[in-house]
């Protein structure tokens, strides 16, 4: 029988930026907060001297072990889902800080046009531009509203950037000028000028410089060591929220972090959550955190199988359309949305490609969202080009031109030549929801606990498979002006299917946000419309996908929801937001 605890404020699910920045708000409000945390507690010492790819970018170190607990996936709704096992196909974070720990640092605000994209369209285009089982929707807000709560963000984590020329309104610049240029950005950025586009350096929360944070958190200068990307920071040199939010909640006293806990169920009464059921994995003893708010800030499939399980709001259901947990799952998908482009191979040009960091590098926003016209084009929403100069380490490198033999003396001569003389820009593309991608509990398969696994069904619509050809095509026009003497495309066939991976760990949706309960799940301060002291954090609350990372739309929601949470503490509780009737309801 699980044993219950002494009531506190607020109860949190995860640590990662959502969670983390909810807690640095809340206690430093003077509110009791407790963070739930399935991972085990760590810290910047942990990370120093561990330069180690064969443990971290080989054996993924710190990823989820996805035999306990994994996602189901298919590509159809005839199909039986097959679980996930292996972290080459899935890097779920795990730990303290979660995915927020070794993220890259890419740090883009989203368009305008994402918070109203089928408003929008239909004023562009007309209705009938929408393709039939397309299931864009507003969502509630627009960036004007949001945009204080990106800066908030971009302060915290001390982004290092400059201003995009095709971006929007900024009530302040970043907080930190641009990490070092190389010779290889530089290419990168002429040829696109060239060709009329409009290059800028990608923010970064990566530090160009030491620099201390409005809550007087200190963030090191970058060393461009290369080990970012599903690495921890030895420097202390990436915000990221050890380092930030969670130091800055524990400082107020009011903050407590449970390691170790998994939680396992919303406990509630009907209309309001009482607390959470969490197991202690070392111990196996069940306890049952009451609190007077709940907050999942956990990852995509974490809130969605909780909020499943617990038998909270209406499932989605792809044959009637009806329901909204599950609903508009969409992501950056690795075969269509993230790992396509051009690599091209130069023999007359070398650069240093070991050193880098997780956002060094430069994108074009030209071919973002709506800003191309799509009038004559088979696909709404746009791509990315963009350059990144990561580092290449030490063993997962030996790029070759198509047609070079896989072994003998030819590949070693080529490994070799080129081994400094290639790069690689890709396409980073929207994904649009559609009726029959979404989430739901699996029938078949269970986690360690007894619980049913989450199950992801995939599809892809024709008009993603167009939008991604067509930044492919983009990417091969960039290259070729960069001068590169061979360049092999990584492309995207007309019957490309999802490749049951989850790599980029930039999945969203299935707990969306809107203005009409008839069709999201939580309003714009994540505030669940069927239980008012329930809030949803993260990606899950995403209605659809950018082409633009995801992070720091995650972190500026965060801080609005931690405003409404304050405003619920400090009255007499209610929605936040009055529901409205929509017309795509």
């Amino acid at each position: 029988m699980a044993k219950e605890l002494k009531k506190v404020d607020a109860v949190i699910v995860g640590t990662g930026w959502a969670g983390g920045i909810t807690a640095a708000e809340l206690t430093k409000k003077g509110y009791k907060v407790v963070s739930l945390e399935r991972g085990k507690e760590q810290s910047r010492e942990d990370f120093i001297g561990a330069k180690d790819e064969l443990k971290y970018s080989i054996r993924y170190d710190m990823m989820q072990d996805l035999s306990k607990d994994t996602v189901t996936t298919r590509t159809s709704m005839d199909e039986t889902a097959r679980p996930v096992r292996n972290n080459s196909h899935a890097r779920i974070g795990n730990d303290m800080g979660g995915a927020s720990v070794h993220w890259n640092g890419v740090s883009l605000r989203w368009l305008p046009y994402d918070f109203e994209i089928r408003s929008k369209t239909i004023e562009r285009y007309g209705e009938s531009k929408i393709p039939e089982n397309c299931t864009i929707q507003d969502w509630g807000i627009t960036y004007d509203e949001l945009e204080p709560y990106y800066d908030k963000f971009e302060k915290t984590a001390g982004v290092s950037g400059e201003v995009n020329p095709l971006g929007h309104k900024r009530s302040d610049g970043y907080p930190n000028p641009p990490l070092k240029t190389t010779p290889s950005i530089e290419l990168f950025k002429k040829a696109a000028t060239n060709l009329g586009y409009h290059p800028y350096r990608l923010p970064a929360a990566n530090m160009s410089q030491q620099y201390t944070n409005p809550d007087g958190e200190t963030i090191n200068a970058c060393m461009y060591c290369a080990f970012c990307e599903e690495y921890g920071c030895d420097f202390g040199a990436k915000g990221d929220p050890i380092v930030t939010v969670l130091e800055t909640a524990k400082k107020t006293g009011n903050f407590e972090i449970r390691n170790e806990s998994t939680v396992t169920e919303v406990i509630h009464d009907g209309t309001k959550a009482i607390g959470l059921k969490y197991i202690d994995n070392i111990t196996g003893q069940e306890f049952i955190q009451p609190a007077d708010i709940v907050v999942l800030a956990g990852f995509v499939f974490t809130n969605n199988k909780l909020l499943l399980k617990s038998k909270i709001g209406k499932p989605y259901n792809p044959e009637t359309g009806e329901g909204i947990i599950g609903k508009n799952f969409t992501g950056h998908f690795s075969n269509i949305s993230t790992y396509i482009g051009a690599r091209g191979f130069f023999n007359d040009e070398k650069w240093n490609l070991s050193m880098g960091t997780g956002a060094l590098g430069a994108t074009v926003d030209d071919f973002s969202g709506d800003n191309m016209d799509h009038t004559d084009l088979d696909f709404l929403h746009g791509y990315e080009i963009r350059y990144y100069h990561l580092g290449q380490r030490p063993i997962d490198n030996n790029h070759v031109p198509e047609g070079t033999p896989a072994w003998g003396k030819e590949y070693k001569e080529k490994n070799l030549f080129y081994h400094n003389r290639n790069l690689i820009i890709r396409a980073k593309t929207g994904f649009l929801p559609n009726r029959y991608t979404y989430l739901d509990l699996d029938p078949t398969y269970k986690d360690e606990l007894g619980d049913p696994l989450i199950r992801a069904t995939v599809h892809y619509e024709e008009q993603d498979i167009k939008r991604a050809q067509h930044g492919v095509e983009r990417c091969k026009e960039i290259m070729t002006e960069m001068g590169a003497d061979i360049v092999d495309l990584i492309d995207v066939p007309d019957d490309v299917k999802f490749d049951h991976k989850f790599y980029t760990n930039h999945f969203l949706g299935g707990a969306i946000m809107g203005k009409d309960p008839a069709t999201s799940a939580v309003n714009t301060y994540s505030q669940m419309w069927d239980m008012e002291n329930l809030f949803v954090l993260g990606g899950s609350s995403f209605p659809h996908n950018s082409n633009h990372d995801p992070t720091e739309t995650i972190g500026a929601f965060a801080y609005r929801a931690s405003e409404g949470m304050i405003t619920y503490l400090e009255g007499d509780g209610g929605l936040l937001v009055e529901a409205k009737q929509t017309s795509n309801a």
